[in-house]
């Protein structure tokens, strides 16, 4: 019988916190026999492939697009692989008040961070071996309602929870799966994020290295950790809102905006 490919997939792979994931799990893999490298910009994912040691499949695709889904689960189907790691990065976020931003790019949040994770996990589980390894990208917005970040931190919201409740699904098959919530990290996030509003000083103030976040997130993983945090000021954060009524938050965030 024809031994199976181990395979890493990471989606949002063409830069930031997905760029590193393939770069510190090239160094600490060396029984890997490919990674996947999922993106919108092929040009990104080679010159990224290029400075891997791991053979690089690239995937240039859409996650929001229905014909690419469904090649991405053509391709899954033909390769005969075993998935040790998913790793869903894929994802943006939007500043701004819900009714001054155009509503098809506050949909596309939803599409991307949402819809098309959740689709990208179910088609991989079928592939996925045994102590494997689901990492989702959530964020620290998903502890409590943001305002003037609205759509964005209600979508990482439910990436938090629906991985909790993967995670309880999922383990009495040995997969385990780690909600990773950052606060702001220095990437090309913010590009896009502040297109109709800019990010509060004092939450930049935690601003942190992706090389830390990502770090942080493999050693959570590998000790099955339901979430992972980084950085002392965003645990200190989620334990307030774990304490403090989301009401009071909201009223004392008021005054920063």
């Amino acid at each position: 019988m024809e031994r199976k490919k181990k395979i890493v997939i990471i989606t949002g792979a063409s830069s930031g916190l997905g760029q590193e994931f393939a770069f510190q799990l090239d160094r600490i893999f060396c029984n890997l026999d490919e990674i996947w490298l999922i993106a919108r910009r092929k040009e990104r994912l080679v010159e990224l492939s290029k400075l891997l040691d791991i053979q690089a499949k690239i995937i240039a695709m859409d996650v929001t697009k229905e014909q690419d889904m469904l090649s991405f689960k053509k391709i899954l189907e033909t390769e005969n692989v075993s998935v040790h790691m998913l790793i869903n990065c894929a994802g943006y976020g939007l500043m701004g008040r819900f009714d001054a931003i155009d509503i098809e790019e506050q949909l596309g949040m939803v599409e991307v961070n949402c819809k098309a994770l959740t689709r990208l996990t179910y088609d991989c589980i079928p592939y996925m071996c045994r102590n494997g390894r689901i990492i989702q990208l959530a964020s620290s917005a998903a502890f409590v309602p943001q305002q003037n970040f609205a759509i964005y931190a209600a979508s990482k919201s439910y990436v938090l929870s629906f991985s909790r409740a993967l995670r309880e699904e999922l383990k009495g098959k040995g997969i385990w799966v780690t909600a990773v919530c950052p606060g702001p990290v220095e990437t090309e996030f913010f590009e896009t994020a502040e297109k109709y509003g800019s990010t509060l000083a004092v939450k930049k103030l935690a601003m942190v290295s992706p090389q830390k976040v990502v770090r942080e997130a493999l050693s959570d993983s590998y000790k099955r950790k339901a979430v992972s945090v980084c950085s002392f000021p965003m645990k200190a954060f989620r334990i307030l809102t774990k304490t403090v009524p989301h009401g009071v938050i909201l009223n004392f965030m008021g005054f920063f905006h």
